[in-house]
C-alpha cells in the first residue's frame, strides 16, 4: 500500500499517543535516534489509516496524503464527476452548496452519494430476503474492512459484500448512466483511498479538510449558504434516507425503516468497535446480530479524521436531525405507494441488479505470533524477570498490556528502552551507582583536604625556618666583622707592644676572651642555622610525601572508576 498517513520526524517527541489510539497492533513502528529521542513512523502494510493518530498528536508529527492537488490539476481540463458524501453537510453547513457550485462552474458533474447509500440498504435488504448472505458485518467504513482483512482474516467471511455507498454510486454511474468521467469523491474518510485502490473504480479521494485548504491556499472565496436548507440540484435525483449514514446508527435506521424486524447491533469509536470485533470473531455464528453496523469514528463519518471540521458533536447532531427530517419529508411527500411499497426500491428492482454491486475482499498476509517461550529473552530485555513484572501493563508504551509491547519488540516494531517501567530501573540502577561514586568521592575529598592542610602547615614550617636561615646568615655576618674588627685590634696591639709587661698581657688576654666569646656567637649561630636546614629538609621531606599520598588517593579513584564503567 502506498504511504497515506506521514510522519514528520522533526516534530515527532515520542510521547506514544499515536501507539496508545491506534487500534492496529503493528502499525507503529518505535525506534530511539540519536541523543535517546523517540520517533514512531507508520508501518504501510499493517495501516488501516483511520486516521485516530493523527487527530491525537498534538505536536503536528502526523498528517495525511490524500488525492486533493491530483484532482485539482486536472479539474477544468476534464469533464470530471463529483460525488458529495452527506457528510459535507455536517461538516461544512454553510459552505457545502458553494463548494459544490464551485466544481459545478468548473465543468464537473455532481452526484449525490446518499442515493448510492439508498442503494446500498436496497441490496442489503434484498440479499437478506433472498438469504444470499448470512449475519453480516456492515462495510462503509474503510477502516473496519481494512482491519478485518489484515487482523481478522476469519471475519472476511462476515463482511458483507454489499459494496460501500459510495461504490455503489461509481457503480450506478459507470454501468447504468455509461459515464466513463475520471471520479472524484468529496470525502470525510482518509481510509477511502484503500478502498478506492482496490476497487479500481474511484479515481480521487478529495477530502474535505484538505480541499478547504486548497481554497484557503488560492485564494478562493467560497460564498454560504442557509444551513437549514438540505436540497441541491444533483445531475441524478437526491436520495433520500441514505442520507443518514454517516451517522451512527445510520444503515441500520435505513434498513429498520423498511424491515423493523430485522435483527441489527451497532458499534463505533475505536475504543469499542475493534475489541468488540474480537470479541465477534470468538463467539459462534448463532449468538450474530443479522447485522453489526459498524464505523470506526466515534461520532460517524460525519466527523471523520478528513473533515477538518470546527463543529462539535451537538452542531453535527443537529445538522443530521434536520437532513433526517428532510429525507423523510421527500420520502413521504412522493416516494411511496398507497399499497406501502417503497417506489425508490421499486425504481431499483426494476432497473439494478444486485450482482453489480457486489465486490470481494483479499486478506493480508498475517505476522507470526511468539509462543511464551520466545517472548521470555524479550521480557529480559525489558527488565521483567517475573511473572508480576510481565503484567505491570502500565499502558505508558501505548499498548494494552506488557505482552503487546513484547510481541511489538519480537516482531521489530519497538524498543525495550520505549519501556517506562525497563527506563525507570535502569535509572534506579545507575542512580544508586551514581550516590555510590559519591560517596567515594566524598572519602576521597575529605582525605585529599586533610593531606592538603597538613601540606599547608608544612610549608609554613618551611617558611618559618628560611626566615630563620636569613636571620642567622645576617647575623653571623654581623659577628664574623666583630671577629674580624678584634683580631685587627690585637696584632695592631702586637705591633705596638714588642716587649709586652704582666699589663699588656693582661690587656692581650681580655682581648683574646672577647674574641673567644665572638666565636662562640658565630658558632651558636652556624648550629642554629644547621638545625633551621634540618627542620627544612625534614619538611621538604614530608611534603614529598605528602603529594605521593595525595597521587596515591588520586590514583584508586581513577582505577575504581575504570572498574565501575566496565
Amino acid at each position: 500500500m502506498n504511504e497515506i498517513i506521514i510522519v514528520k520526524p522533526d516534530k515527532c517527541v515520542g510521547c506514544n499517543a499515536c501507539v496508545r489510539v491506534c487500534p492496529s497492533p503493528e502499525a507503529n513502528i518505535t525506534k530511539m535516534v540519536e541523543e535517546g529521542k523517540f520517533i514512531t513512523s507508520v508501518n504501510t502494510e499493517k495501516c488501516i489509516c483511520c486516521g485516530e493518530c493523527v487527530k491525537a498528536c498534538n505536536h503536528g508529527a502526523r498528517d495525511y496524503i490524500d488525492d486533493t492537488e491530483a484532482c485539482m490539476s486536472k479539474v477544468g481540463s476534464e469533464k470530471m464527476i463529483i460525488l458529495a458524501t452527506p457528510a459535507i453537510k455536517a461538516a461544512l453547513p454553510t459552505q457545502w452548496k458553494g463548494v459544490l457550485d464551485w466544481f459545478k462552474k468548473k465543468g464537473c458533474l455532481i452526484f449525490d452519494v446518499s442515493l448510492g447509500a439508498d442503494i446500498c440498504t436496497w441490496a442489503h435488504l434484498r440479499a437478506i430476503e433472498s438469504k444470499q448472505v448470512g449475519n453480516v458485518i456492515t462495510q462503509p467504513c474503510a477502516a473496519i474492512v481494512k482491519y478485518i482483512e489484515t487482523y481478522q482474516p476469519k471475519l472476511l467471511q462476515n463482511l458483507s459484500p454489499i459494496h460501500s455507498p459510495i461504490l455503489c454510486t461509481a457503480t450506478y454511474i459507470r454501468k447504468y448512466q455509461r459515464r466513463n468521467n475520471p471520479i472524484a469523491v468529496l470525502s470525510p474518510c482518509i481510509a477511502k483511498k484503500i478502498e478506492f485502490s482496490e476497487t479500481g473504480i474511484i479515481d480521487y479521494n478529495v477530502t474535505l479538510k484538505k480541499v478547504m485548504e486548497y481554497f484557503d491556499q488560492n485564494d478562493i472565496k467560497i460564498p454560504t449558504n442557509d444551513e437549514k436548507d438540505y436540497s441541491y440540484e444533483f445531475e441524478e435525483q437526491q436520495g433520500q434516507l441514505g442520507g443518514i449514514y454517516p451517522r451512527p446508527g445510520g444503515l441500520r435506521d435505513s434498513l429498520w425503516a423498511h424491515n423493523p424486524d430485522i435483527n441489527i447491533a451497532t458499534g463505533e469509536g475505536v475504543h469499542n468497535i475493534y475489541p468488540q470485533l474480537e470479541m465477534y470473531a470468538k463467539m459462534p455464528d448463532s449468538k450474530h446480530p443479522e447485522v453489526f453496523d459498524v464505523l470506526s469514528c466515534e461520532f460517524g463519518c460525519n466527523m471523520g479524521p478528513g473533515t477538518g471540521t470546527n463543529q462539535n458533536v451537538f452542531d453535527v447532531l443537529t445538522t443530521m436531525k434536520g437532513v433526517e427530517e428532510h429525507a423523510r419529508n421527500r420520502r413521504r411527500g412522493g416516494g411511496m405507494f398507497n399499497r406501502g411499497e417503497d417506489r425508490l426500491f421499486k425504481k431499483f428492482d426494476e432497473e439494478l441488479q444486485l450482482s453489480d454491486f457486489i465486490r470481494s475482499y483479499s486478506p493480508g498476509r498475517p505476522s507470526l505470533v511468539p509462543s511464551d517461550q520466545q517472548l521470555i529473552p524479550v521480557f529480559e530485555q525489558m527488565g521483567k524477570h517475573t511473572e508480576a513484572d510481565r503484567c505491570y501493563n502500565c499502558h505508558a508504551c501505548g499498548y494494552r498490556s506488557c505482552r503487546d509491547m513484547a510481541m511489538a519488540i519480537y516482531r521489530g516494531l519497538n524498543t525495550p528502552n520505549n519501556c517506562i517501567v525497563h527506563a525507570k530501573s535502569v535509572l534506579i540502577a545507575k542512580h544508586s551507582e551514581l550516590a555510590s561514586k559519591h560517596e567515594r568521592l566524598a572519602a576521597i575529598t575529605e582525605e585529599c583536604l586533610g593531606l592538603s592542610d597538613k601540606l599547608m602547615h608544612d610549608i609554613g614550617n618551611i617558611g618559618t625556618n628560611m626566615n630563620s636561615i636569613g636571620e642567622a646568615t645576617t647575623k653571623t655576618h654581623e659577628r664574623a666583622n666583630v671577629v674580624n674588627d678584634l683580631l685587627k685590634n690585637i696584632v695592631t696591639f702586637c705591633n705596638g707592644n714588642p716587649t709586652m709587661d704582666e699589663g699588656s698581657v693582661k690587656q692581650l688576654i681580655a682581648i683574646l676572651e672577647t674574641t673567644i666569646k665572638a666565636f662562640g656567637a658565630v658558632d651558636d649561630n652556624i648550629t642554629a642555622t644547621n638545625e633551621s636546614s634540618g627542620e627544612i629538609n625534614k619538611s621538604i621531606s614530608d611534603i614529598t610525601k605528602l603529594i605521593e599520598d595525595l597521587n596515591s588517593v588520586l590514583l584508586q579513584s581513577e582505577n575504581a572508576e575504570l572498574k565501575v564503567e566496565s
